[in-house]
């Protein structure tokens, strides 16, 4: 059984310190080059034996829709979408709930806050790209190497909603906001470990179940909590998307899973152990505070003290733990994932409605 300081690099999940140790040192390169020796597998069995995968494609193909007929000519004034979204919602003001005596913000004022709010919204967005983009090259993998299909014909046109997915999301930072951000490096290292993996369940867990998972739950979130009506139409049709990515995940490692020893479903719950580790840590938005020359460890400190960080933290994981649950990577070797869950503090979530259940697939 491998331990935390191997699976995360540290023995203590919380220890913000070794969070923040991990940064970016590639900022400065337009590309990123990742190794993985990866067999592409051809099946000359063209038989369409999985119905339910079956349904799923056909949806896939029902339900495309073009970038180009968003209403790209909505003007977006990013200070007053922030100042908007605080007014309609008290547990998003300008300002925490929290004591900021003694804090590097107890001087700030709305117009720090409110250029706080545009560089955050700057940062989450580029994130979003970033993971979209991750999403495109993972799902283009599975083509190559899950071995039914059902699954290739259903993996071909996620390839073309992530690129669709890139699409918008470079489009409303290029033409909307007023910045972009590289990639956060848990994120990073994130991918890079799904990406380097040769074996195809793995890149399915990572990305179909953990990250997309996650990002369904943190669309839905911000889609509730903006007021800018042309990013709540983007992420409107990316949700629609994405729960049926989450849900072909879900559908293909159901069957896999089944035949799989007690050794190598140990495996799968280390990885999504760590891939849930990293996605939480991201969202620590280190690069946000640098950039307003704050000091990076006090601003984090504030912000986990903050009660708006625990729900929507915690909220994050709610698709996530079902689809584990459903997958029967909570229970298996002694409930080693539900343990982990708990101590992330996002257990409560595992009887929420699996993806395949919302979609009707299952």
């Amino acid at each position: 059984m491998r331990q935390n300081e191997e699976l995360i690099g540290r023995a203590d999940v919380n220890d913000v310190d070794a969070i923040l140790a991990i940064v970016n040192t590639d900022t400065g390169s337009r590309f990123h080059d990742v190794g993985a020796d990866v067999d592409t597998r051809f099946t000359w069995d063209y038989e369409r034996a999985r119905p339910k995968l079956g349904k799923l494609y056909e949806k896939a193909k029902a339900t495309q829709w073009n970038a180009n007929d968003l209403p790209w000519d909505t003007e977006v004034d990013q200070e007053a979408v922030v100042m908007a979204n605080a007014a309609v919602s008290a547990a998003s003001g300008l300002v925490p709930a929290t004591d900021l005596t003694g804090t590097p913000f107890a001087t700030w004022g709305d117009k720090e806050w409110v250029t706080f709010g545009v560089e955050s919204q700057n940062w989450t967005l580029s994130q979003f790209l970033h993971g979209e983009q991750g999403a495109l090259v993972c799902t283009a993998r599975i083509v190559e190497t899950v071995p039914w299909i059902d699954a290739k014909y259903y993996a071909s046109t996620q390839v073309m909603d992530e690129a669709r997915h890139v699409e918008v999301f470079s489009r409303y930072l290029d033409e909307k906001l007023s910045g972009h951000y590289p990639i956060n490096a848990h994120l990073q290292l994130l991918l890079d470990d799904i990406i380097a993996d040769s074996r195809w369940d793995m890149t399915y867990l990572g990305m179909q179940i953990m990250v997309e998972g996650l990002a369904l739950a943190a669309f839905g979130f911000i889609s509730q909590m903006t007021t800018e009506p042309l990013l709540r139409a983007l992420l409107k049709n990316v949700m629609a998307d994405e729960a049926r990515h989450v849900a072909f995940g879900v559908l293909s490692l159901q069957e896999f899973y089944g035949q799989l020893t007690s050794t190598e479903i140990r495996e799968r719950q280390e990885f999504a152990f760590e891939a849930a580790v990293r996605m939480r840590d991201r969202f620590l938005q280190q690069e946000v505070w640098e950039r307003m020359g704050v000091d990076v460890g006090e601003a984090v400190k504030v912000l986990l003290r903050t009660p708006e960080r625990d729900i929507f933290q915690a909220m994050l994981f709610s698709k996530i733990v079902p689809n584990c649950r459903k997958l029967g990577l909570l229970d298996a070797a002694d409930g080693w994932l539900r343990q982990r869950f708990t101590e992330l503090g996002v257990i409560q979530f595992e009887h929420w409605e699996d993806t395949a259940e919302e979609l009707a697939v299952a």
